[in-house]
């Protein structure tokens, strides 16, 4: 199977659990803020990871290396991360993925500087299509500008950040070494965040399930993502995650009752048709075997 084929599905992967964990965050978000959220999910993360490393036997590749890159990135995932907690108690489902999903766009636009992966144009394509079905599904009205949406905005630059960051780090770094300096710097800048808070809210009955499952989400989806970014293209694989906003407005009508209107179908009809472009196109190219 080729590289860019199995990015693509781990991204399907990664969208899958990141929409769980959205919705899993709104339902514990009335009782836990923020950050009792990243770092109950951290916590469970590193057990899992470590876990996982011991299973397979890589306990030896976590090494302290490039901790720079590592901190680097995890503290701008942290901010971002909080802001779109936030944000997730102030503005709808769909609107928040639609916002955070300009992010692709600055991966697209900055991975050539930064990463120098050529920018081809079915790339472009998908990446215009893809803001174009943005823009479609959500009817951005500047007028009714809250916190919620300035703080969805700011996690969209922090999560591009993000992924080139990851992406840099996928270049000589193992998943597992970055999946254990990620759960770990980020359950110590929770615990740092809380300490400065003063205030904790213990887990009940009703939401450890939840945030259990935040925190297996959260390591599923970061694994699948820097899977599919060690895989292929930054500039390639980031629009896949265009995916999220049909599906996630999908949910957001069936569960919470949200507005579910034919300019969602339309944008996310769109937005597949961006994909669609890009995929095929990497599809057809020729394997680094088959090059003369």
């Amino acid at each position: 199977m080729k590289a860019s084929l199995r990015a693509a599905l781990w991204m399907l992967g990664s969208i899958g659990a990141f929409s769980t964990m959205a919705v899993a965050g709104k339902e514990v978000s009335s009782v836990h803020d923020s950050f009792e959220i990243m770092t109950l999910r951290s916590a469970i993360g590193i057990a899992l990871v470590l876990a996982f490393a011991r299973a397979t036997g890589q306990m030896q590749e976590i090494k302290a290396e490039r901790l720079s890159g590592h901190l680097l990135r995890n503290l701008m995932h942290f901010a971002g991360q909080n802001l779109w907690f936030f944000a997730l108690t102030l503005i709808p489902l769909a609107q928040l993925f639609a916002i955070e999903f300009t992010s692709p766009i600055w991966v697209i636009l900055l991975s050539p500087l930064l990463l120098g992966e050529r920018l081809t144009a079915p790339r472009l394509i998908a990446a215009a299509l893809g803001f174009l079905g943005i823009l479609i599904v959500t009817r951005p009205d500047i007028a009714h500008m809250n916190i919620g949406v300035l703080a969805a905005a700011a996690a969209a630059v922090c999560f591009a950040a993000t992924s080139i960051a990851t992406k840099r780090l996928t270049r000589g770094q193992s998943i597992v070494t970055i999946m254990f300096w990620l759960t770990l710097m980020q359950f110590c800048f929770g615990l740092i965040a809380i300490g400065l808070k003063g205030t904790l809210t213990w887990p009940t009955a009703q939401t450890l399930p939840l945030l259990v499952l935040i925190g297996v989400c959260g390591v599923i989806a970061h694994y699948s993502l820097t899977s599919a970014l060690s895989l292929a293209a930054a500039s390639y694989v980031m629009p896949i995650d265009f995916l999220r906003l049909p599906l996630i407005a999908g949910v957001g009508a069936l569960a919470y009752g949200e507005p579910l209107d034919p300019y969602v179908l339309g944008g996310g009809l769109v937005i597949f048709l961006g994909i669609w472009v890009s995929l095929r196109a990497e599809l057809g190219k020729p394997s680094p075997k088959a090059s003369p």
